[in-house]
């Protein structure tokens, strides 16, 4: 399936004063609006990005933007919002199935949330996330000022995004939303033209940051990142492959192993589970278990961000040390600073890999043995 994501940002800002659009606030080290692209590019079947901006910000978009897992266009924003996201829409690619409307003020959108609204859109052609009124709700008279009713509050749903549609929905919206008054989100479009609007459970941490109040709370959400450590050695054999982050050495030995004994990803894999409080490999991936055999080091590293996510936090970098005597790591480094990148959905430049030997030093220092270290940062209310 072919996931494209547009991030609308094409506003201004206004209601949080100053002379700086919102979306370039900065909270926990990046913009919001790297914050929202980063949701969307790190989820799996998302294959392409689209972010609006104000048409003087369309110059300055690759330093706001910052490196992407997928390709990623930029379009100026139009005069109202459904004009921004007709604009995205006539971005996309011709590949694009199902289309995900993102808000770059809503910086804490998750990969589970995201897979709600995807297979929502799947099954009935628009999905929203929201989520159900804890208050009583009053509807106001505009008038007088005067309560007129009281509207039951398990009818009434805050909508969020990002929301999603299949592609073949726009061709009916589309050319309806230039003449209609303005949309607060894409599920009006879809329900003037009386289309069905599927509702999935939204995220109370969606929050969408409109004031200055909402930004300050919205700190105090991103919480002190989280730091894990990972530790794996394995025995050098004949007969066995060297393979470090998906990465084959020419070499004459490799570990031995129930896996592939690739020691770089299973020291990140348990560095990022440790940071996560997620217990360790072995509980993920037991080498009692057949499934695993010959499994491939970045496939377990995959999933291990996937759990990551799934409790609500997000690879943010990662330093690796490989210990070895032979061969010399440094020709294969960048190659494998690429793969795990790609894996943990960062720039290859928030990775490192670093070869040392041990000097002589015990059964790795005399070359029978190969070693890793790894540390990981997450941060929270990343994708998820």
């Amino acid at each position: 399936m072919h996931v494209a994501a547009i991030i609308v940002a094409g506003g201004q800002g206004a209601r949080m004063g100053g002379g700086r659009p919102k979306q370039l606030l900065e909270l926990d080290g990046r913009s919001l609006l790297q914050h929202s692209v980063a949701a969307c590019d790190a989820h799996p079947l998302v294959r392409e990005l689209v972010v609006v901006l104000p048409a003087a910000l369309v110059a300055s978009a690759p330093s706001l933007i910052g490196e992407t897992r997928c390709p990623c266009r930029v379009v100026s924003g139009g005069a109202r919002r459904q004009d921004s996201v007709r604009h995205g829409v006539a971005a996309l690619s011709a590949d694009a199935e199902i289309v995900l409307i993102h808000d770059a003020a809503r910086p804490f959108a998750t990969t589970t949330l995201i897979d709600r609204v995807i297979a929502g859109a799947v099954s009935t052609g628009v999905a929203i996330p929201a989520i159900v009124s804890r208050d009583t709700v009053k509807r106001r008279d505009l008038q007088s000022g005067l309560v007129r009713e009281s509207v039951p509050r398990a009818e009434v749903w805050l909508a969020q995004t990002p929301q999603g549609f299949r592609r073949e929905v726009w061709t009916t919206i589309g050319p309806l939303s230039a003449g209609m008054t303005e949309a607060t989100d894409e599920a009006m479009l879809a329900e003037w033209a009386g289309l069905p609007v599927m509702i999935v459970e939204g995220d109370e941490r969606n929050v969408k940051i409109t004031t200055p109040d909402d930004f300050t709370q919205a700190r105090g959400r991103a919480a002190t990142p989280r730091v894990g450590t990972g530790y794996d050695l394995h025995r050098l054999v004949e007969g066995r492959p060297l393979v470090l982050a998906g990465v084959t050495l020419p070499f004459g030995r490799g570990p031995l192993g129930h896996s592939d004994g690739d020691v770089l990803c299973h020291a990140l894999t348990d560095a990022l589970l440790g940071a996560a409080g997620a217990g360790d490999i072995g509980r993920h991936f037991p080498n009692t278990d057949p499934a695993w055999k010959d499994a491939a080091g970045l496939d377990l590293l995959t999933r291990a961000v996937a759990i990551v996510r799934a409790a609500g936090y997000a690879p943010a970098s990662a330093d690796v040390t490989v210990i070895l005597e032979q061969p010399k790591l440094s020709p294969h480094v960048d190659a494998m600073r690429e793969r795990i990148a790609a894996v943990l959905g960062v720039p290859a430049s928030a990775v490192s890999v670093k070869g040392k030997t041990n000097e002589g030093v015990d059964a790795v220092g005399r070359g029978d043995a190969i070693a890793a270290h790894a540390v990981a940062v997450l941060t929270s209310g990343g994708p998820q």
